[in-house]
């Protein structure tokens, strides 16, 4: 089977500061870092990196070869990413010391994808396959209704968490991953906790107390805690997680150990400073020592 990710592409522009700036407060970074990032594009390095063909849907400008380059290092598929005149996605990323961060997101060409290109890239998908989106790029319930009417298993990361988009793909998913403040803006939205909505997993990530399946057909739950470490920054744990997670599910892992597995790679991800370029390798995942 395969991992199919609607996603963004974007270039990580990452400061690191004594603290994170408060409103109106000029403060020095004290370096710099270009990293690929986007929620699109690290998950679907994760994926890679836990061993699963996954081919990216996504554009980028003038300005993103290398980034288009650098996914394909990595063994990404990006037969589906296009090259467009709207400046390529980025994200201006402050890191304290804690590893805490504070992000301002400018989408660009992840918000310019067309119906055509969606059609065409999902038309090579089969029954079965996994299809991800996160809120980072136009055609997201376009993306969901096409995905169900293929057969396939239609997954959705609710960040950034916006209500309303998150309720327009709900009657087409069949997997849901969001955090403990996303689940608890989603039940005010919709006035139904995250294991009543008619999706059949939900998974919600709690930091550093783990993670929470919920069975949607069964109301049953099960968690995972998270693993202890010192966390230096995290930017693109989430990421990291889900991508892991899909990987793991598509291999045929069950849902507990497909998380476990997961939580292990997010735990690695913390330690390292940068986001799609330093996600961990399926084997240090294993290898590791907490």
């Amino acid at each position: 089977m395969a991992i199919w990710n609607l996603g963004s592409i974007n270039a990580d522009m990452v400061y690191a500061m004594p603290h994170l700036p408060a409103a109106g407060e000029t403060l020095a970074a004290s370096s710099l870092d270009r990293f690929l990032g986007g929620k699109g594009a690290n998950m679907s390095v994760a994926a890679v990196r836990a061993g699963s063909e996954v081919h990216h849907i996504g554009a980028v400008g003038p300005d993103g070869h290398w980034a288009v380059e650098r996914l394909q290092s990595y063994g990404v598929g990006i037969e589906h990413v296009t090259q467009i005149n709207t400046p390529t996605g980025h994200a201006i990323i402050a890191v304290e010391p804690d590893g805490e961060n504070q992000i301002i997101l400018f989408p660009g060409s992840n918000r310019a994808l067309s119906q055509e290109q969606l059609k065409q890239a999902l038309s090579k998908a089969k029954p079965d396959d996994i299809l991800v989106m996160q809120n980072e790029t136009s055609l997201q319930a376009e993306a969901a209704q096409l995905g169900r009417q293929l057969g396939l298993r239609v997954c959705y990361a609710a960040a950034p968490f916006d209500a309303d988009a998150v309720q327009a793909v709900l009657p087409f998913l069949d997997f849901l991953i969001l955090n403990e403040v996303e689940a608890a803006q989603l039940e005010q939205a919709i006035g139904k906790p995250p294991g009543a909505i008619g999706v059949r997993d939900v998974i919600i990530t709690l930091g550093a107390k783990g993670a929470r399946h919920i069975d949607g057909d069964t109301g049953t739950t099960q968690e995972v805690p998270a693993l202890p470490v010192t966390a230096v920054d995290t930017t693109g744990a989430g990421d990291t997680f889900t991508g892991y997670v899909l990987a793991s599910l598509d291999q045929g892992l069950a849902m507990e150990k497909a998380m476990a597995t997961a939580s292990r790679a997010a735990a690695l991800m913390v330690t390292r400073h940068g986001t799609a370029d330093v996600i961990p390798e399926l084997t240090e995942v294993q290898g590791a020592r907490f």
